[in-house]
């Protein structure tokens, strides 16, 4: 592609020195499991986050099962998860034996709807895991009000939105993925806080619950050969814990180069009527993992058509949940998902990343137009 999704490599070159140095120094010591790059990043982390508590893990995915284990979340047991989001949001849920229980999404933000949540709770509902989708935040303060009332956890699914700030009515504010019981992420390459391979995290205020975490992720054991709970082993590895104390220095930089693009692409498609351009919520900054517009017809088309001039760009995602295979049997319903579903069928991701130039925006917004001109 001319223009591609992201640049990687471009913006490892601006920080090469600060990288190169930091990985040497993990080659040089010799500890590539547990080293001490891991346990600063967790503390840095932490007070990025202003959360009391951080755990590294493998990857984003384990980092939902492990939250889901750490609850003592039982087979059977229920939980709501938005229709439009990746597969691995109620993956782990039926991997556990729970049941991904489906609601609907805001057409605007692809956030959770919240008004579906209450409708779709039962006896046997025990959690919620609203999805801060594509860079802002879910509304958090009515989730929490709603869990709160019907004595459920929250874990957030922090993956794309690391970084973003949630707005409370009262004028205070807190980061993502640290207002429910749990919040997790994911350090994949391409996230707005990626390392160079595999990584994840879990936050929480709760010292006793970071502790059934901490023995979730390393075999059950908090003393090494003595397991007092079914666990797994997940962890993050040292190479990746020193990429990601580098790159955590730059992150609200790395937030602020993304709004500055999506403010441009906002700027140069604003009155385009062939498509909607993305919702800014008034209780959540938005940190732009993507830049994702829905085209009204023809958006395969014009994907193709972006693609024959080079232009890249993604569907995040083709098909909601309840259209998915794997979860034909195991998930239940109680609501419409139509918005799930319209989405699914309009999305379209433009590219962005920290060293999108402004002059590629340009040639990729007028092809769109040249497209509708057609």
């Amino acid at each position: 592609m001319t223009i591609p999704m992201l640049d990687l490599k471009g913006q490892y070159k601006k920080i090469k020195s600060e990288v190169d140095s930091s990985i040497q120094q993990v080659i040089d010591s010799g500890i590539f499991i547990n080293g001490k790059e891991v346990s600063d990043f967790e503390k840095n982390l932490s007070e990025f986050l202003s959360s009391n508590y951080v755990v590294a893990c493998a990857n984003g995915t384990d980092a939902l099962q492990i939250a889901m284990m750490a609850l003592e979340l039982k087979l059977g047991d229920e939980v709501i998860v938005p229709s439009f989001t990746y597969a691995a949001t109620a993956e782990v849920v039926g991997l556990l034996g729970l049941v991904p229980v489906l609601v609907d999404v805001d057409p605007r933000s692809f956030n959770i709807k919240v008004e579906d949540i209450e409708r779709s709770i039962t006896p046997k509902t025990k959690a919620i895991v609203p999805v801060h989708l594509f860079g802002q935040i879910s509304d958090m303060e009515r989730i929490m009000e709603i869990a709160g009332k019907h004595g459920l956890y929250v874990i957030e699914d922090n993956a794309q939105a690391l970084g973003a700030v949630y707005k409370y009515s009262n004028g205070s504010r807190k980061y993502a993925g640290t207002i429910g019981h749990i919040g997790c992420t994911s350090f994949f390459p391409t996230k707005n806080l990626g390392c160079y391979g595999d990584g994840g995290a879990l936050f929480t205020q709760d010292k006793a619950l970071a502790e059934k975490i901490r023995m979730v992720t390393d075999h059950g054991q908090k003393v090494k050969y003595y397991h007092d709970i079914i666990g797994c082993n997940s962890r993050l590895d040292t190479i990746q814990a020193a990429v990601l104390n580098i790159k955590l220095r730059h992150l609200n930089e790395y937030s602020a180069a993304r709004y500055k693009a999506a403010q441009k692409y906002k700027e140069l498609l604003a009155d385009m009527d062939e498509i909607i351009l993305p919702l800014e919520s008034e209780f959540s900054t938005h940190v732009y993992h993507q830049f994702t517009i829905r085209v009204n017809k023809k958006r395969d088309e014009l994907k193709q058509y972006l693609y024959d001039k080079g232009i890249a760009s993604m569907i995040y995602y083709p098909l909601a949940l309840n259209h998915q295979k794997a979860f034909s049997s195991i998930s239940k319903i109680k609501v419409s998902l139509e918005s799930a579903e319209t989405v699914a069928g309009e999305v379209l991701s433009l590219p962005m990343h920290t060293e999108l130039k402004e002059s590629d925006q340009i040639v990729i917004c007028n092809a769109i137009r040249e497209f509708f001109k057609k």
